[in-house]
């Protein structure tokens, strides 16, 4: 019999170190942790942190591109791509050295173990390790190990070497030209981000428009912009073959070739489940990932799945760490904490385009058309968008019966703004009572004030009012 355990955590990304640090550094129990790869996960290694990073020195091309709209002598800026990834990895070794070391669990208690773990028993893990197979009895097992990108069933796709979010950043540099499939966050991210860079990117899309979970009037006008900046945007087309060619590869589709050095597919994420066991215990599991019930529990009572390898789960960062923290509570602690019904998201294209709750088509037909107002701030309407050059993009909140039940935002820092706005959905604020709150100005912000302005009189004279007022107290 091997070491007796608290708690097994197979899997150390977002959920697994959050869970980790929570279960042994905050409750203090006895904890091990088991990975086969690198700490810090997807996020870490080929998600959050290496694309947040390749689009911060986007950003910066793209405004010394445009410097001249702000008296600025610009012009087209000269990007060193060899450079732009080795600021990626170095990025990525500073969070790897501290946040994600793991002589840093190691400190808290945990014992982490690096293999490939498998279930082998309702309360036992079993992990092959390099110099062996380690049995862990444990009262409980939290299952964190994340997905991995999905490559369609293209006729011609095993020919050529694919790209995906998995492989790109491990590259020395990016190819000198892409074609991408798929128009979810990651692409739409990744064009925005390539083209900026001088990278020429087509991207093909089934959809009739990109990111299609997203508020629809939104992610038309992302789409807009994207294509002002030069992104080939090709939507409600299908990749149909891929065979080597021209530069590099050749995608055939509905509506002709398109020929890049290099094809990149970012068309959804398959759970990393199989091979874990969990199928052999009853727990039903599929390329959406293990079944669970709201508070990430299997039919095991002792084992547990979060983050993308349960299915019908919300596919973030911040869902798994948050599922992760629930799932130690409701072992130890059973009712101490709540489900979350409401998670808000982002994509970080320039400008972010943020959701939480409701489009206004769910509204309308979870609540009825008469129940249903949807309010807009337009920031060609805001100060602070207009000093700051980024007056395209719009705040819209969708209320019904006078609740606020979604709001969306392409604009500037959404992903910081839609947190007020979720706050507001997740305990259901009207949105006359979210205008009560003074909202600093000038900021992106206080067009989320003004939507809710008493309109029994012109809102736009009242709030130029209080914006004059702003001036001359503020």
């Amino acid at each position: 019999m091997g070491p007796t355990y608290d708690l097994v955590i197979v899997g150390m990304g977002s959920g697994g170190t959050l869970a980790a640090e929570f279960a042994a550094g905050e409750v203090g129990l006895k904890v091990a942790a088991v990975e086969r790869g690198p700490i810090g996960g997807d996020c870490l290694w080929t998600g959050c942190v290496p694309s947040k990073t390749l689009l911060a020195s986007a950003r910066v091309a793209h405004t010394v591109r445009t410097a001249d709209r702000f008296g600025i002598t610009g012009g087209e800026p000269e990007v060193d791509l060899d450079a732009v990834w080795a600021r990626i990895k170095d990025v990525q070794g500073q969070i790897a050295a501290t946040d994600d070391h793991p002589d840093r669990f190691r400190q808290m208690g945990v014992d982490v173990i690096e293999g490939t773990a498998r279930i082998t028993g309702y309360r036992q893990v079993t992990v092959t390790t390099d110099e062996g197979e380690v049995q862990l009895d444990t009262r409980y097992t939290l299952v964190c190990t994340g997905s991995r990108p999905a490559v369609p069933a293209i006729d011609g796709i095993d020919s050529v070497d694919v790209l995906t979010s998995e492989n790109l950043f491990a590259l020395e540099r990016p190819p000198s030209s892409l074609v991408m499939i798929g128009g979810g966050p990651i692409a739409t991210e990744l064009a925005q981000a390539m083209v900026r860079l001088g990278v020429p990117t087509t991207v093909i899309e089934q959809a009739h428009r990109l990111v299609p979970r997203d508020e629809p009037e939104l992610a038309d006008r992302l789409g807009q912009i994207l294509r002002e900046e030069g992104v080939d945007l090709r939507l409600a087309t299908t990749a149909t073959a891929v065979r080597r060619g021209g530069d590099g590869v050749v995608v055939e589709t509905t509506e002709g070739e398109f020929t890049a050095e290099g094809l990149l597919v970012a068309t959804g994420r398959i759970a990393n489940v199989d091979g874990l066991g969990l199928d052999r215990f009853g727990v039903p599991i599929s390329a959406a990932g293990a079944e669970v019930d709201e508070r990430n529990r299997t039919l095991v009572p002792n084992i547990y799945v979060v983050g993308d390898a349960a299915a019908d789960r919300p596919r973030f960062t911040h869902a798994a760490a948050h599922d992760a923290v629930l799932a130690v509570r409701d072992m130890f602690f059973p009712g101490r904490g709540q489900p979350a019904h409401l998670v808000p998201w982002c994509t970080f294209t320039d400008p972010e385009l943020a959701h939480a709750g409701l489009t206004a088509a769910e509204a309308r037909e979870r609540h009825g058309e008469r129940n249903v107002t949807v309010f807009r701030h337009e920031l060609a309407e805001n100060d602070r968008a207009r000093a700051d050059g980024t007056t395209e993009g719009s705040i819209i909140v969708v209320a019904a019966n006078d609740r606020i039940v979604g709001a969306h935002a392409l604009a500037p820092g959404a992903g910081e703004l839609i947190h007020e706005l979720a706050l507001a959905i997740r305990f259901g604020i009207g949105v006359d009572e979210l205008s009560d709150l003074v909202h600093i100005y000038p900021t992106i912000a206080t067009g989320v004030g003004r939507i809710g302005a008493d309109r029994s009189f012109d809102t736009g004279r009242k709030f130029r009012a209080v914006a004059r007022l702003s001036r001359i107290f503020g």
